[in-house]
This record gives C-alpha cells, sequence and structure tokens, in this order.
C-alpha cells in the first residue's frame, strides 16, 4: 500500500458524497495501491453509508475528540504514506498532488497557510486566535514553522510508529508535531490556500479551543526543553541561559583546539552537538537516535551505536574524541578498548569527564541538580579524578599530553597512542 488517506468525519454526508468520488480521481493519478479511511466519530447523519458506498474504509472512532480519530486512522493505516485533511473541501483534495510530489523531503509535509503563498479565509476572530496560537508555540518552543495547527498534512508512516498522543481534540495536531520534532524527524511547511467548508458547522469552538491549546503548550515545554530533545546540545550553544552557553562555546573551543591538524575524525556521543560539524572529515556517532536524525538536516555522516561496540572498522580513525559519555557509563575496560580499536597508531585520543577531585565539579554538579533535576547530572554513574583517568589510559599504551578545564569542572584531556 503507497498511501492511505484519513479523513476524521463527524456528520460530513453531504460533504463526504461530494469530496470522495474527487478524491479517489486525484488519488489514483497519483499511486496504483492506496486506500482512503473515513473515522465515523459517531455520527447521525448517514456519513458511514455514504463514505463506503464511495469506496472508503469506514473505521469506527472509540476515542473521544479529533485527537481519537487521528489515533483510530493512524492505528488503521497500512500506506507507506499517510495523509490526513478534512471532509469539508476545506482542504482541496487536487493539492495532495503537490503534498505527494514532496514526499521525500521531509517525514512530515504540512500544507501551510501561514508561509509565504499561503492563504487562509475564514472569520476575522478565528484567524487572529489561530495566528496568535501558531506564533506562540512558534516563538516560545524556538520552532521554525508557522501553521502548526493545519490538519492537512502528510507523514511517512515510520514517523508515526511510535508516537504517543496524549491530546484529545485539535490541539493533538500540535502535540505530534512536537512530538515528532523532538525525535528529530524533518518537517517541511508548503503554501496552501485553505478554503471554508462548503456545507455544516465547524466542530472546533474557538474559545475551549484555545485554552486547550494553552495546555498543551506548557506540557510541550517540558518536552521540548529536556536533554532527551533532538536539539537539545545544538540549541544550548546559543542558550539564554548565560552558564549554559558559556559551558557549550568553551567545550567547543577546547575540542576543536586539540583535535586542531586531524584529517579523520570520530566524535563518539556526540549528540547534536556543533562541534561535529567544524571538525574535519568527521563521523559522530550517539546511542540516541533522535539526535543523529538531527543531523542529518546539515549533511553530517553519522551513525547509531554503543561506546562498547562502535561500528567502524580497526584503525580508521587519526583522533577520537569521546566527550560527556564515560561518566554515564560503568567503568567496563572495553570501552576503553573499543576507542583504541579505532585509532590509529600515533592517533589523538580526546576524553572529556567531570572531575570529581577537586571542589568545582561537586558544587555545580548540585546546583544543576536542583535547577534542573532529572537533566545530565543524576545520571553521572562512574566518577573520575585527572590522575585515575590518566592513570587508567595511560595502562592502555598512551601518553598524556595535554589538558584544560571548564570552570575547573569538567576536565577535557589529550593522549597519544604510542
Amino acid at each position: 500500500m503507497q498511501l492511505t488517506v484519513i479523513i476524521p468525519a463527524l456528520n460530513e454526508a453531504g460533504n463526504l458524497a461530494g469530496m470522495l468520488p474527487v478524491l479517489h480521481d486525484v488519488v489514483s493519478r497519483l499511486v496504483k495501491d492506496y486506500e482512503v479511511i473515513v473515522v465515523d466519530g459517531g455520527s447521525q447523519d448517514g456519513t458511514s453509508d455514504v463514505a463506503a458506498k464511495q469506496g472508503a474504509r469506514v473505521v469506527r472512532q472509540t476515542e473521544p475528540g479529533y485527537g481519537g480519530a487521528l489515533k483510530a486512522g493512524f492505528a488503521a493505516a497500512q500506506g507507506d504514506y499517510v495523509a490526513t485533511m478534512d471532509a469539508d473541501f476545506s482542504h482541496r483534495p487536487e493539492f495532495l498532488r503537490r503534498l505527494w510530489n514532496v514526499r521525500d523531503r521531509a517525514e512530515v509535509i504540512i500544507a501551510s497557510r501561514y508561509v509565504e503563498a499561503g492563504r487562509a479565509d475564514m472569520p476575522w476572530s478565528r484567524y487572529v486566535l489561530s495566528r496568535v496560537l501558531n506564533g506562540f508555540f512558534s516563538v516560545g518552543l524556538s520552532l521554525p514553522y508557522r501553521d502548526l495547527s493545519s490538519g492537512f498534512r502528510m507523514y511517512n508512516r515510520s514517523a508515526l510508529r511510535d508516537i504517543k498522543i496524549q491530546s484529545r481534540d485539535f490541539e493533538v495536531l500540535e502535540e505530534i508535531l512536537i512530538r515528532l520534532y523532538a525525535q528529530g524527524f524533518q518537517i517541511m511547511e508548503v503554501p496552501f490556500y485553505y478554503a471554508p467548508r462548503r456545507e455544516g458547522a465547524s466542530h472546533a469552538k474557538v474559545i475551549k479551543f484555545g485554552i486547550r491549546m494553552l495546555r498543551t503548550f506548557f506540557r510541550m515545554w517540558k518536552l521540548r526543553n529536556s536533554v532527551g530533545c533532538c536539539d537539545y546540545d545544538w540549541r544550548a550553544h546559543d542558550s539564554l541561559i548565560p552558564p549554559q552557553r558559556y559551558w557549550q562555546r568553551k567545550r567547543f573551543e577546547i575540542l576543536t583546539r586539540f583535535s586542531k591538524g586531524a584529517t579523520h575524525t570520530l566524535d563518539v556521543g556526540c549528540g547534536s552537538s556543533r562541534i561535529l560539524l567544524n571538525l574535519p572529515d568527521a563521523v559522530g556517532v550517539d546511542v540516541q537516535l533522535n539526535k543523529m536524525r538531527y543531523l542529518r538536516r546539515y549533511g553530517q555522516p553519522t551513525s547509531v551505536g554503543s561506546l562498547f561496540a562502535l561500528p567502524f572498522k580497526d584503525q580508521q580513525f587519526d583522533c577520537v574524541i569521546c566527550s560527556e559519555v564515560i561518566e554515564h557509563v560503568p567503568n567496563n575496560p572495553v570501552w576503553c578498548e573499543e576507542l583504541i580499536r579505532v585509532l590509529a597508531p600515533g592517533g589523538i585520543l580526546i576524553v572529556g569527564t567531570p572531575d570529581y577531585g577537586g571542589w568545582s565539579w561537586p558544587v555545580i554538579e548540585w546546583i544543576y541538580g536542583k535547577l534542573m533535576p532529572g537533566a545530565y547530572a543524576e545520571e553521572h554513574i562512574t566518577h573520575y579524578t585527572r590522575q585515575s583517568l590518566i592513570d587508567q589510559i595511560e595502562r592502555y599504551g598512551f601518553e598524556a599530553q595535554d589538558y584544560d578545564y571548564i570552570l575547573g569542572g569538567e576536565m577535557i584531556i589529550t593522549f597519544r597512542r604510542r
């Protein structure tokens, strides 16, 4: 199945009778194998009968609201790509052709009313509220999109596989988009003209919709600013919090200085840091798939892998960076052996980790834990001092050469392989 079109419907028999034949005509010209799913939310006007007669598969909605309709549609969809649209002709079936033609450029394609060349015809009160709420989400959550509430979209179904939807009504559109963004999936907007519905009344209640949107915003704000979000490390480089910004930029300066002169660099545990993009012929590896997905948009070669089983050939790199990783894993000799295995003789190994031998880092960690409970600090399960780290790595045939500190707490040491 190439394409699934999902249409949530509640008492839309009149609109579906005219829209479904047009939809079939458009989609049948795009793909050979497709399906149209009408998710019936309990209609009383024969919506299901009309949909079935027009060749659609009817799915009965079991959970309430627009969010429940999308969940039911996603669960039933079989297509490699999934389009969602309204039943009332405000989403013109012909526009699916444009979404389909750019499907390979991102995992989510949004028919956007608010990008350049987009347009929306709607009552002024609804238009103003829509623009304000979209701007609030976009600016407040640092998202580079203008129409987060458009329900006319095309998804790569693989991106929907593990998504957990909590919202029940129209605010689910923002939640889906933010959750997919946090997982590192790419999102693209294409200009779209939103036309008024042909008949019937909208099921969106403006005031209640706005209140639910605000609640969703604060719930998504936690996700957007969590350490697990795909671009957490990238955004920290320009953080509005001065200590965080300084820390990231100082680490960037030290690592790029220590790796200067290398021709083929591996950054182990790179996350979505900007360091990787400024290293020569560099490859990144991290256990977090969403952060590797995020770096794809910059054309950066990355791989998902563990420090204990690096997915690279022996002696492949002349510089290996392992910054802010080893404190998160048990002190098992395997990680040392893996770093050595992929490093060429005479190569440089750069290791960064908190120094628990002085007073600076324990104080910083305590403050950090109070200000940001649940962040990285509580994940530090192995504690190193500068001397203990040097002794451990020199046992594997390395010689410590240089070191530097960030505020006396995080140490970064360079070793050369004999």
